[in-house]
């Protein structure tokens, strides 16, 4: 009989069980004249407790245990390839002070993709208005199960992406113009632990369609028109 006597365990903790700690393993061969067979034991180590799990698997085999990483939906599949686009044309984020400055010194244009509605409550002065995202007009039997959908959540008044966004966009703004484009909440491309590919927002998919679109001088602002009301910044009303 082969018997491991010896298991070497490095750090690396799995993301299902964030107590489990797992690794390559390594044995050492003992031979004895018992059954063909190896017998391998693994250590679970946790804060609170130690245990000992014995499984018996065929001679030969390679057992191997790593972390698993959860798949990307998706919509997080398609943010990361919108962000590396964004990295890719050198879109930077301006925090909401310097773009107050780059406003009022260097003729920068603040582009508000917010709805209507929430641009007329509160706004920069002199930030032009475009909405990304509309409230579902057609009444399709897909817009009505779309309807339907949001409906069944709670949420009344649906959205959709703006069809008409970047000519609305080409009639008020100059492709050379530069532009720093706000939302609500702002988003960010910088990573972090819990969200590698930083976290999109519909400025920065506004951004994106921008560029793509040949605008060419495409800011972005950090923190949102949340961090601007927060800085207590200037702003006007339409109401």
């Amino acid at each position: 009989m082969a018997t491991i006597t010896s298991i070497t365990l490095h750090s690396s903790t799995s993301s299902l069980h964030p107590n489990f700690h797992s690794s390559l393993l390594t044995f050492s061969p003992k031979h004895t004249h018992d059954h063909s067979s190896f017998r391998v034991a693994v250590r679970s180590v946790s804060s609170t407790r130690q245990r000992m799990l014995s499984h018996t698997v065929p001679r030969g085999l390679s057992i191997r245990s790593a972390a698993t990483k959860p798949a990307k939906s998706p919509a997080e599949e398609d943010w990361k390839i919108k962000r590396e686009y964004l990295l890719q044309k050198k879109v930077r984020s301006v925090d909401v002070k310097e773009a107050l400055r780059l406003q009022k010194e260097n003729n920068f244009v603040i582009l508000d993709v917010r709805p209507e509605a929430e641009f007329k409550e509160a706004h920069p002065p002199g930030a032009i208005n475009v909405q990304i995202y509309r409230l579902i007009k057609e009444w399709t039997a897909w817009d009505i199960a779309r309807r339907a959908a949001f409906a069944f959540f709670g949420i009344f008044s649906g959205t959709e992406e703006n069809p008409e966004f970047i000519q609305s966009v080409e009639s008020k703004i100059d492709k050379n113009a530069k532009i720093i484009v706000a939302c609500s909440a702002g988003g960010t491309m910088k990573p972090t632990q819990n969200l590698p590919e930083g976290q999109q927002s519909r400025s920065l998919i506004a951004a994106y369609l921008l560029v793509l679109n040949g605008y060419t001088n495409v800011f972005h602002l950090e923190g949102g028109l949340y961090e601007w009301s927060k800085e207590e910044l200037p702003i006007t009303s339409e109401e």
